[in-house]
């Protein structure tokens, strides 16, 4: 999502002389992807960014694989995931392939003893339960029920909550994520016709900026794998940056859903996408205006892609036994459609009030071992009659 940004101080030209009040000069860092080719941000330290004092323990998180090659349609019951204190022990991948993990997590903790950074991929943290701060080098941004919030690979963060009870929705990306590309104009700008704009997205609003030297304990994830390092300057001594990379928040309850008179595709929803997968917003809403309109969706086949819906709030009408925190996954290959009686019961009705967010994936995904205990096995004969 190009739009610029500016947080701090920072000097009137790029990669010149910005010095402290001492007379010393402050450490420009370009923060960028695709090479040089992609977006990106200068931002200014303290410190040195390239002090590193040790490297420790590297362990594995890469997922254990249940079943790789998986046609059974599934529903998941995400909030069985048990909740522990550390943020990153609570992450546990249900649904993965080579260019994407899907994450549920159920943090009790802040991230107090260490900061994270993801430098494999892209990451879309959908707060379902909880409020509190996202801390980055960046800049901050306050979250709450609803959030998405977007963070590139390479940022340092922390989470902090304000209590005990959160869940996570989170999904991993290997590719970058951006705003639906037919929202865009040609400059970058989101056009009228987009279910939402830049007004809805949130940017850091508040830099910490820390001059201290010590033992800062960042735990890096590379290749599937966590490696600790010590750096000996505190990570958020930013004085002020600009530019195109950063983190970002935006509010699935300011999605302004498109409707018609008829049953609308499943795209209208589209709210992020890469080149591997999409995320969709489905939010309370007008059903259809026809007057012999089917609210309920038709059966449709995915041949070219598995469809993950994590259910977030209300009634989602056209599924039978469906709660909160639920996960359906409907693979490639088969087709899928309401559950028996929903096209029945949606006749009439005007709107509804449900909530939930959708992940389409061009590859199949494997299911894991952390899915298999939380699976409804049975799932797939709901269907008949």
């Amino acid at each position: 999502m190009p739009f610029y940004h500016k947080l701090g101080e920072i000097p009137p030209k790029r990669h010149t002389q910005f010095r402290k009040k001492d007379g010393s000069l402050y450490y420009e860092q370009l923060f960028g992807t695709i090479g040089f080719d992609g977006m990106s941000t200068n931002s200014y330290h303290e410190h040195r960014p390239t002090m590193v004092k040790k490297i420790g323990k590297q362990y594995s998180v890469k997922p254990k694989i249940a079943k790789a090659n998986n046609i059974q349609s599934y529903r998941f019951k995400g909030f069985q995931v048990k909740a522990e204190n550390d943020y990153l022990e609570s992450r546990k991948v249900v649904l993965t392939n080579s260019d994407c993990n899907i994450i549920l997590s159920a943090p009790k903790k802040s991230t107090e003893e260490y900061f994270y950074k993801n430098t494999d991929a892209d990451e879309v943290i959908f707060i379902h339960k909880g409020s509190g701060k996202l801390r980055t080098h960046l800049g901050n941004i306050d979250f709450k029920y609803g959030d998405y919030l977007v963070i590139p690979r390479g940022i340092i963060y922390k989470l902090d909550f304000d209590d005990e009870n959160n869940r996570l929705f989170i999904v991993e990306s290997y590719s970058p994520v951006y705003t639906p590309k037919r929202y865009r104009n040609w400059f970058g700008q989101l056009l009228e016709h987009s279910p939402f704009c830049e007004r809805d997205l949130r940017r850091p609003y508040e830099l910490e900026t820390y001059n201290e030297l010590g033992d800062f304990l960042i735990k890096v994830k590379k290749q599937g794998e966590i490696i600790e390092m010590t750096y000996a300057s505190h990570p958020f001594d930013v004085v002020g940056y600009d530019g195109y990379n950063f983190p970002y928040a935006f509010s699935i309850h300011d999605f302004e859903p498109i409707t018609g008179r008829i049953h609308q595709p499943p795209p209208v929803h589209q709210t992020f996408e890469t080149n591997a997968f999409v995320i969709c917003s489905f939010v309370p809403r007008l059903y259809d205006y026809h007057p012999n309109s089917i609210p309920a969706p038709y059966n449709h086949s995915n041949i070219d892609s598995d469809e993950v819906l994590y259910y977030v709030d209300g009634d989602f009408m056209s599924r039978n036994d469906i709660d909160q925190g639920h996960i359906s996954l409907h693979p490639a290959g088969i087709p899928h459609g309401p559950h028996p009686g929903a096209t029945e019961r949606s006749i009439g009705h005007t709107e509804t009030e449900e909530l939930a967010v959708m992940v389409d994936t061009f590859k199949p995904l494997q299911v894991t071992e952390e899915a298999m205990k939380i699976a409804d096995e049975d799932y797939y004969k709901s269907w008949l009659e």
